[in-house]
């Protein structure tokens, strides 16, 4: 036998012999077949079959009757309106707390920073229908703060927004200050005091503006529960871990030792906020943000404490739904659903796409991470 036959019979024997290994490996056909049977009879029953069935029943007298029953319907276009203005604000509030509490999680170590992580997720401990009643019981004509948002609730928002605004001011200052301290001159070289006193002139700044053009009613009640802030709050509350458990792993995976070296190089904090910490988290940010838009447009356990299911003022799709359903509406209940259910498959198309680039983008820490080009 020549050499040339024995140097292609070895190659042959070696790949006969890797395909006996790898079919010693692989479970039977029957086991293989079965769980893949049994795997989308599930997916089939409970998801493929009631998503069909909702678009089925939702068009089943034709376009024009679709359209009609959300869009003719004020009580149901009203629904849609206000599960659209409800759901963006408690994400943007959720975005603000869900960065700072990851940062301060992942970034430093403080008394109470177990506990801090432990009261984020008690939203995924606790009902909705339990938040809900707590904001009825602290807000709420017979709660702790009933009887004055009754009489003069609106007396507190000059405060409230000027507070807010002087925490604003703050921040911001901290945020240009430059991260050098040889680089610090003027009002840059007393932070403190500068960020005290730039709190200071903008709470005064902002109350005086606010009573001097009486911005706000007198001596009328500010209704919470029953209104647009208490649908708010209880959305924010059921979904604010989303974005901060997301957020709290990929900060600590990436580490701070780009951030360390941006501020050694000059940079200020919000230099380093948009150039290093938003490159390394936007796929985490992005992937809880999609996450915490889903679970508040379907929310309903606290909402529908809170809001008391006014048709017309305040009810959201989900209740809405609930409402038709119960007043033998079909297909005005299935076209409220059909819209819900279209917002979760747009979800879960754009969250399939980000879980194929994070890969290739973000499971390497820090440095190691391919330039984007």
């Amino acid at each position: 036998m020549s050499i040339d036959a024995i140097s292609r019979k070895a190659p042959a024997e070696a790949a006969a012999v890797t395909t006996k290994i790898r079919k010693a490996q692989e479970d039977p056909p029957l086991v293989r077949w079965g769980l893949t049977f049994v795997t989308l009879a599930v997916i089939g029953i409970l998801v493929i079959i009631p998503v069909v069935n909702v678009f089925t029943v939702a068009l089943g007298h034709g376009v024009g009757a679709y359209l009609d029953n959300l869009f003719a319907n004020k009580d149901t276009f009203h629904a849609i309106k206000l599960t659209l203005t409800v759901a963006p604000i408690a994400v943007a509030a959720n975005l603000v707390f869900g960065i700072s509490a990851a940062w301060a999680i992942a970034r430093f170590s403080f008394p109470g920073r177990a506990l801090l992580t432990a009261l984020i997720d008690l939203p995924f401990a606790v009902s909705p229908v339990v938040a809900g009643l707590s904001f009825v019981l602290i807000f709420g004509l017979q709660g702790y703060f009933g009887p004055f948002l009754r009489e003069d609730g609106y007396s507190v928002m000059p405060y409230l927004l000027s507070g807010i605004g002087a925490l604003i001011g703050g921040l911001v200052y901290f945020l240009l200050l430059p991260g050098n301290p040889a680089a610090r001159k003027g009002v840059w070289k007393y932070p403190w005091a500068a960020a005290i006193a730039i709190a200071a002139v903008t709470f005064a700044v902002l109350f005086f503006l606010q009573q001097y053009f009486e911005v706000w009613p007198r001596n009328q009640s500010l209704k919470v529960i029953f209104a647009l802030p208490g649908l708010v709050l209880a959305t924010a509350f059921v979904t604010f871990p989303f974005i901060a458990r997301e957020l709290i792993p990929t900060m600590e995976a990436v580490g701070s030792d780009e951030e360390l070296a941006a501020v050694t190089l000059g940079a200020n904090g919000w230099q380093m906020f948009r150039h290093i910490t938003v490159p390394n988290i936007k796929w985490g940010l992005a992937y809880g943000l999609i996450l915490c838009n889903a679970r508040a447009m379907g929310e309903f356990g606290a909402v529908y404490v809170v809001s008391g299911h006014i048709a017309g003022k305040t009810d959201t799709m989900p209740l809405r739904i609930e409402k038709l359903f119960q007043e033998f509406n079909l297909e005005g209940s299935y076209a409220v659903a059909s819209v819900l259910t279209l917002l979760a498959i747009i979800t879960l198309v754009i969250k399939t796409r980000l879980e194929r680039k994070v890969p290739a983008s973000a499971a390497l820490p820090g440095p190691m991470k391919p330039e984007n080009k």
